[in-house]
């Protein structure tokens, strides 16, 4: 499954990323819409969700999330909505881990 989420908040060191594999950070802006894939191995075996997909989160919850490879690159994030079938486009795309 996928998860939107609005973006509320985010660091100045996304913006400073340079690193070529990282250099996605710095597209992340305040107030897009984000999509995350929930798949193995980030899917816990038991309940089938990934930590911190704002499963019982309301959309008016503030959750916070940090990028891989880059844990100053972080931020705030409200839940928009779950989707089964994902269907994320391949910018502003991610995965959980």
């Amino acid at each position: 499954y996928c998860v939107e989420f609005k973006t509320e908040s985010l660091s100045h060191h996304c913006a400073l990323e340079n690193r070529p594999y990282a250099r996605w950070m710095q597209y992340l802006r305040e107030g897009h819409t984000v999509c995350v894939a929930c798949q193995p191995p980030a899917m816990n075996t038991d309940t089938q969700r990934c930590s911190g997909d704002g499963h019982n989160a309301d959309g008016g919850k503030i959750l916070h999330w940090e990028a891989v490879g880059n844990s100053q690159c972080q931020g705030t994030w409200k839940k928009i909505r779950q989707l089964e079938q994902c269907s994320c486009p391949l910018v502003h795309s991610f995965i959980f881990t």
